[in-house]
């Protein structure tokens, strides 16, 4: 009923129009069909069908759906996400993790939860939009875009991991070598292309040891086995993942090592970490040469932990 609508503004006295107004004609400008939206803007629907009206125009079709809250039902602000695509984009996220995220927080298809961009298309439709607001769920979102980074081939990963790769001071080309050998071992580990950067960085940069690992693991007591273990190492060939695992336990139970006096010490040495791939998987990727050097050099680091404590 007309009567029931108060009359709107169309222009500012200056000239600028409001929104109503701007909105109509941009769209007729862009020959939208389909206005989707979320159900705040259903008070616009009724002076919007006017204007398509006044100006003798096809209105086209309105969808008008819940809006996605937070997660404790307050209204989504910053505080609770990132407010931009570009935000995402940068925190490391895919387009498509993305795209599958917001489609499925207000829509749904069975209990399928993860969708390519094709699927999406070829399955949605308006009956299975949902009626009420969806919540937006931080650790929700990002498992869909962690299994999104898995699904991607370990080529294009590279490709894309490049640029945050960048940020953290490694200059390196997709195709390079060791980083196509890593990517296959960190990327089930790995949520996003900044965690993809950081777990392969120190395959390209000097060990940075991690404070907590290095008074841990860099001991005087640890000293002999890395040294010990450098020395097996260099003698290994053919150097894979595969080799060096049956050679270093072969030699450990040998001199009854148990895993834990040896594999943490290492992989600390070799990442300054305690979490990565696994310990040969590493070894391989590094190379012996860079291997050998580095377990040599945290030798040296666990000797001298005493006298540097002291």
């Amino acid at each position: 009923q007309h009567s029931t609508l108060q009359d709107f503004i169309l222009l500012r006295p200056d000239g600028m129009p409001l929104y109503n107004f701007g909105c109509v004609v941009d769209d007729l400008t862009m020959g939208v069909t389909l206005v989707a939206r979320g159900d705040d803007h259903v008070i616009n629907t009724a002076p919007q069908i006017l204007l398509y009206r006044a100006l003798g125009a096809e209105v086209p079709e309105f969808a008008h759906m819940p809006m996605v809250l937070a997660p404790n039902g307050e209204k989504l602000s910053k505080r609770h996400a990132a407010v931009g695509v570009l935000e995402y984009r940068d925190m490391g996220y895919l387009p498509d993790g993305v795209i599958n995220y917001l489609a499925r927080l207000g829509w749904s298809h069975g209990d399928q939860e993860i969708f390519t961009r094709q699927e999406l298309i070829e399955k949605f439709s308006w009956d299975r939009v949902g009626s009420t607001a969806g919540r937006y769920d931080a650790k929700k979102f990002l498992h869909v875009q962690a299994e999104h980074l898995r699904m991607l081939p370990d080529d294009e990963l590279a490709r894309r991991v490049i640029p945050f790769l960048a940020k953290l001071g490694v200059e390196v080309a997709a195709d390079d070598p060791t980083l196509r050998k890593a990517i296959p071992y960190v990327k089930p580990r790995a949520s996003t292309l900044v965690e993809l950067a950081e777990a392969v960085d120190y395959f390209f940069q000097a060990v940075v040891f991690e404070d907590k690992a290095k008074r841990k693991f860099l001991v005087a007591d640890n000293a002999q086995n890395l040294a010990r273990l450098a020395d097996v190492v260099d003698a290994v060939q053919p150097f894979d993942a595969e080799t060096l695992d049956h050679v270093v336990k072969a030699w450990m139970e040998e001199n009854e090592l148990p895993m834990k006096s040896v594999a943490q010490p290492a992989r600390v040495a070799m990442t300054g970490r305690t979490r990565s791939p696994g310990l040969f998987e590493v070894m391989e990727v590094l190379g012996k040469s860079k291997t050998v050097e580095r377990l040599r050099a945290a030798a040296e680091v666990a000797a001298g932990a005493d006298a540097t404590s002291t």
